[in-house]
């Protein structure tokens, strides 16, 4: 055993150290691998209809509210959904007049930026 003193950003300690021989390192079993963690399943994206609007978040969060659903009518302005971000919530609104035809997340759903929220058409 040998015994050092280490300084680590001004702070001492002292360790000791273990001699051994090359023979003894090479008779230890190695630590068997982990195995990798299995991958996540990737959601299928919503299908989109054709011409529809799509609406993604425009910011990491989380939807707070959903104030819409499959077959709603809105008007432009119309809030769609309230997604949570950094403390503050963010009124997502239709870019223009429509018909709801798949809502792709639910309250309480983490997004990222660019998810899909809905589809109008």
């Amino acid at each position: 055993m040998k015994m050092y003193r280490v300084n680590v950003n001004g702070n001492v300690y002292e360790i000791t150290l273990e001699v051994v021989d090359a023979a003894e390192v090479k008779a230890a079993p190695a630590p068997a691998a982990a195995p990798a963690p299995a991958a996540a399943p990737v959601a299928a994206p919503a299908a989109v209809p054709a011409g529809g609007e799509k609406i993604n978040a425009p910011m990491p969060g989380t939807i707070l509210a959903v104030n819409v659903s499959n077959g709603s009518v809105v008007k432009k302005g119309d809030v769609l959904m309230v997604l949570e971000a950094m403390k503050m919530e963010n009124e997502i609104m239709a870019p223009c007049d429509g018909t709801v035809n798949a809502v792709s997340v639910t309250k309480g759903a983490s997004v990222e930026s660019g998810s899909l929220l809905c589809v109008l058409s």
